[in-house]
C-alpha cells in the first residue's frame, strides 16, 4: 500500500491505520458509536488478508482478556468500545497495567451515566486519565480532534505503549468517530516479527522462563513494584507531553479544550477576537501526561482560563491544579449528547469575563 488520500469516518480511519501499522490482533465487541471499527476490520479481513487476527468476542470482558493474552505474547494488539463497554473492561485494563503490557484501547465516548445516549460526550475523562480500575496506575491517553489524528494516533499509541510497557488509550468521542474528513494514510509497515525479550513466546529453552502477572502477595515487593510504576509515570510526564496552542502569545484569556470541544473553540477564538476579546486556546493532545507546566506558565500571563468540555466538568480539575491559584479557572460545558456552538462558547466567555 502506498500513501494515499481518502475520505473516511474517524472510526474507519482508526481501523485502516491499524491494518497499515501492522497490528497483530483486534479483539472487540460492537457498541454504538464505535461499531464501524470492528465492522471495517471484519470486512477488510475476510480470509485474514491483512495478516491480523480480528475476532468479535462474546463480551467486552472476554475481549479485554484476549488483549491481555496477546499483549503477553509481545504482539501488537488492540480493542475498541464506547463508554459502558470500556467500563466492563476496567478489571482487565488494570490487570494489563499491573502486568506492564503494551496495548491500544480505543474509547469513542458517548453520553452517560449508565446506558445514557449514543450521542457524543467527553464524560469519560476521569475514567481515562485517573485510572478507571482499581490500584495505582495510569494509561497513556491521546485525544484526537480530527479524523487525521484518529489515524495518526494509532501508530503513536503503539510506539508509546511499547516504549514504556504500558497500555495506551485513544480517547475520542462519537462526533469524531462518525464524522467524515480527508485523511492521508501512511504506507503499510512490515509486520514486526522480532518479539520483545519479556514476551511469553513458549521457548524457555533459549532463555530463562518469562512470567507475566500482576499478582504479588509480598507487601514489600508490591510496594517496590508500585514505586517502579510511579517512576515510569514520572518519566512519561517529563518526556511525552503533547499539546497545541492557538493565539496564546497576546491572550488575556485562555480556552482549554480537547477533541471535539477544541475544534469548536478554535472557531470561538476567531469570533471572540473579531469582537476585540484577546483569547487563545490550549489543546491538550496527551491527557495523561497532562500539559501542567505549560498551563502553569500561561496562568501567570492571563486573567482567566475557561475549561470547555462536553461534560459536567472533569478536565477543569486538572486545569485548576495546573494553574495553582495563579488565575481564575472555571468550566463551561454541555452534557447528554448536546454539543455547544462557537457562539455559545463566546457568550459564556463574556459571562466569565464579567464574573457572572
Amino acid at each position: 500500500m502506498e500513501k494515499e488520500l481518502k475520505l473516511m469516518k474517524g472510526n474507519e480511519a482508526i481501523a485502516e491505520a491499524a491494518i497499515r501499522a501492522g497490528v497483530d490482533g483486534y479483539f472487540g465487541y460492537p457498541i454504538t458509536p464505535q461499531s464501524e471499527i470492528i465492522e471495517y476490520l471484519m470486512e477488510a479481513n475476510p480470509e485474514k488478508t491483512t495478516g491480523m487476527v480480528v475476532l468479535q468476542a462474546e463480551s467486552e470482558v472476554a475481549a479485554i482478556n484476549m488483549v491481555y493474552g496477546g499483549a503477553a505474547c509481545g504482539k501488537k494488539v488492540m480493542t475498541s468500545s464506547s463508554s459502558p463497554g470500556i467500563s466492563l473492561k476496567q478489571e482487565g485494563i488494570t490487570y494489563i497495567a499491573g502486568a506492564e503490557l503494551p496495548c491500544l484501547i480505543v474509547n469513542v465516548v458517548r453520553g452517560g451515566p449508565g446506558l445514557g445516549t449514543i450521542q457524543p460526550a467527553q464524560s469519560d475523562y476521569f475514567q481515562a486519565v485517573k485510572g478507571g480500575g482499581h490500584g495505582d496506575y495510569h494509561l497513556i491517553v491521546l485525544a484526537p480532534s480530527s479524523v487525521q489524528e484518529m489515524a495518526d494516533f494509532v501508530e503513536l499509541a503503539f510506539d508509546l505503549a511499547f516504549k514504556y510497557r504500558n497500555p495506551a488509550m485513544i480517547l475520542s468521542d462519537g462526533a469524531i468517530g462518525q464524522m467524515m474528513e480527508k485523511v492521508e494514510l501512511k504506507p503499510a509497515k512490515k509486520r514486526n516479527e522480532v518479539l520483545p525479550e519479556w514476551a511469553t513466546t513458549g521457548k524457555p529453552e533459549t532463555r530463562k522462563r518469562n512470567i507475566i502477572t500482576s499478582l504479588d502477595l509480598d507487601p514489600e515487593a508490591q510496594e517496590r513494584f508500585n514505586l517502579k510504576l510511579v517512576a515510569k509515570y514520572r518519566e512519561i510526564q517529563e518526556k511525552e507531553v503533547r499539546f497545541e496552542e492557538f493565539d496564546t502569545k497576546d491572550a488575556e484569556y485562555i480556552f482549554v479544550a480537547y477533541g471535539t470541544s477544541a475544534r469548536i473553540c478554535q472557531k470561538a477564538v476567531q469570533l471572540a477576537r473579531k469582537e476585540g476579546i484577546k483569547v487563545g486556546l490550549l489543546r491538550p493532545i496527551t491527557l495523561f501526561p497532562f500539559p501542567k507546566k505549560r498551563l502553569n506558565e500561561l496562568a501567570s500571563q492571563v486573567k482567566g482560563m475557561l475549561a470547555v468540555e462536553l461534560s459536567a466538568g472533569q478536565m477543569v480539575e486538572d486545569v485548576m491544579l495546573s494553574a495553582n491559584g495563579k488565575t481564575r479557572v472555571e468550566h463551561y460545558g454541555r452534557m447528554g449528547g448536546m454539543i455547544f456552538t462557537p457562539e455559545e462558547v463566546v457568550e459564556n466567555l463574556k459571562k466569565f469575563i464579567k464574573g457572572e
